[in-house]
């Protein structure tokens, strides 16, 4: 009973580090912060503070969409900066960590509109020309750069998409995709609407998927379904990662990963690969991408590390993982991980966070610091 006490006193007595992230989160429904959560999971449980003293806390230390009460909502974005404010941020924080640009829709918002299945008018989203400004920043003073889906998708428009795809060496094709457990229109109230309306647009009104399968989405809402047993061999992809990232990065061979992800391609002189996308194809699904043009195999983690600057792109929402706080503040709490989540669920997504993200971003982190020393 007492084994809980002494995690938590080992976690309070941990000497507190500084180290200052500059947070982006711009799609934030509520205070619990779920597209930066497992981050400040990581700071938070690894004694990473941003003053000398205090450490971060979910709702407030980030930059982007702060909700309030009775629908109202602040916006506290890098829009508001002046250059020289955006200078000095690149000289005051160690890092900068893109974790979600999609932004907040109307239809999410409001009472009066709540269908979050449907598309609707955007309050506030997409990269700025700002964060473009603050990522040229830092990346001059070869500061650590972090981003992830859903950075220069939707609705980022195409000039800062082109300006962060010249900077880091990678280009968006204009796909993302989701793994879902049941494309049953029935059975699966969470298909979006859009997508199901977007598809039998294309295909004489008709929608014939059933099973657990992949859908991809491309910027200008054309849909391609692959589902399980017609198209794939498994329906849930995986993440493979190689010798590198099972060395540095302390990640597994082979993780599953169950939800939105992007179809991007790297420039390979700037940067590595780390880990790459695996679709369990067979000859139809195989087919069916081809007539896409819809790459069979594409970059789950590219990386440059150089003395000029380094940066990481996932390209899946890594950030967004269904945890709470509440674990981050017990030392070695990870010893239990097998506790925490059914890994037989195909579509559960703890795992991803024990297992993958949580060793990843600790040594990407940890090894910030030691630069600095």
């Amino acid at each position: 009973m007492l084994f809980p006490l002494w995690m938590w006193a080992a976690w309070y007595f941990t000497p507190k580090t500084k180290l200052v992230v500059a947070i982006i989160d711009k799609t934030v429904l509520d205070q619990d912060g779920q597209e930066h959560i497992s981050l400040t999971w990581v700071l938070n449980n690894h004694r990473f503070t941003k003053t000398s003293t205090e450490r971060y806390r979910i709702g407030n230390d980030y930059y982007g969409f702060f909700p309030q009460k009775n629908e109202k909502f602040r916006i506290k974005g890098l829009e508001r900066f002046s250059s020289d404010q955006l200078k000095q941020l690149s000289t005051d924080a160690d890092a900068v960590y893109f974790t979600d640009t999609y932004g907040i829709y109307k239809n999410e918002w409001y009472d009066n509109q709540k269908n979050i299945n449907e598309r609707s008018g955007i309050l506030y989203g997409g990269m700025s020309a700002q964060d473009v400004e603050l990522l040229q920043d830092m990346k001059a003073k070869h500061k650590l750069i972090i981003a992830e889906f859903n950075t220069i998708g939707s609705p980022t428009n195409a000039d800062n998409r082109n300006k962060f795809e010249k900077l880091f060496g990678m280009h968006w094709t204009g796909w993302t995709a989701r793994y879902f457990d049941s494309f049953d229109t029935v059975r699966n109230k969470e298909l979006p609407r859009w997508l199901i309306n977007d598809y039998k647009r294309d295909h004489n009104r008709k929608w014939p998927f059933h099973k657990a399968g992949l859908a991809f989405v491309s910027l200008d809402d054309q849909v391609v379904v692959l589902e399980d047993s017609t198209h794939l061999t498994d329906p849930v992809p995986h993440i493979i990662t190689l010798g590198y990232g099972q060395k540095n990065l302390s990640l597994p061979e082979r993780m599953k990963y169950p939800f939105w992800f992007d179809v991007i391609t790297p420039d390979l002189s700037v940067n590595h690969a780390i880990s790459r996308f695996d679709i369990s194809l067979n000859a139809n699904g195989a087919a069916e991408l081809k007539k896409y043009n819809i790459p069979s195999t594409f970059p789950a983690i590219i990386m440059h590390k150089g003395k000029d600057y380094q940066f990481y792109y996932f390209s899946g929402d890594f950030c967004d993982n269904p945890i709470g706080m509440g674990t981050s503040y017990f030392k070695g709490v990870s010893f239990f991980k097998w506790m925490l989540y059914d890994s037989d669920d195909p579509a559960e997504r703890k795992s991803f966070f024990w297992d993958f993200y949580r060793p990843m971003m600790t040594h990407i982190l940890e090894e910030n610091v030691a630069g600095k020393k």
